[in-house]
């Protein structure tokens, strides 16, 4: 069973997110897969999809008031497809997300 969280349901009230993985993919949009209380799924908008970030300021805005504990950004390359290589099975490199706003 796929977890889904609500964005209308994380903006009424503070969170506890142990874990948030921003998915970064091409023409700048970004997705959200949230892990609260040992359940992991993306974050959905009012259709019950997966929520559409158009930058990592809007994610900022948006999780601002809950308490993240760790918070990462993925991105896969098609690289490889891309130039007639075959599809390599492999984990997306992670680097630190910092949910810290600017000044």
């Amino acid at each position: 069973m796929t977890v889904k969280f609500p964005m209308t349901m994380l903006a009424t009230k503070p969170q506890q997110i142990k874990r948030l993985e921003v998915q970064s993919f091409e023409m700048s949009v970004y997705l959200v897969k949230i892990t609260i209380e040992g359940r992991t799924g993306f974050v959905t908008d009012h259709n019950d999809s997966p929520m559409r970030f158009f930058s990592t300021q809007m994610i900022k805005d948006m999780f601002s008031h809950c308490e993240v504990e760790v918070a990462v950004m993925t991105q896969d390359s098609v690289y490889e497809e891309m130039i007639g290589n075959p599809i390599v099975e492999r984990k997306a490199p992670e680097i630190p997300f910092s949910m810290a706003q600017p000044y």
